[in-house]
């Protein structure tokens, strides 16, 4: 993967729609301080939308590297979280869902 769009796109293409079956939720992403979007699950849909969403219920701050590694299955999400090269704003226990709506 050669940036973070890149990275993103192959993070929708992971979406797995049974498991965002009743969903209706707001995940956001900031990266490198710089770039920001948001992933819209809702009702078995995945919409990725590009700036920053204020109704995201769970925002994750990483560096690009981090999500490139978290998204190709070199880096694992929690032991980011752990290590400090991932945190999260808003309410973490959705941000565990996102192994389940985009698994590896």
């Amino acid at each position: 993967m050669t940036s973070v769009a890149d990275a993103v796109q192959a993070m929708k293409a992971k979406f797995n729609p049974t498991a965002a079956d009743g969903l209706d939720l707001v995940f956001g992403f900031r990266i490198d301080d710089t770039k920001n979007f948001s992933l819209v699950v809702k009702e078995g849909t995945c919409e990725l939308l590009e700036g920053e969403n204020p109704e995201a219920q769970v925002t994750l701050v990483m560096d690009g590297e981090t999500l490139q590694g978290i998204v190709s299955g070199e880096t694992d999400g929690m032991q980011a979280f752990m290590g400090g090269k991932l945190r999260t704003e808003g309410d973490m226990l959705l941000a565990m869902k996102l192994s389940e709506l985009f698994p590896g």
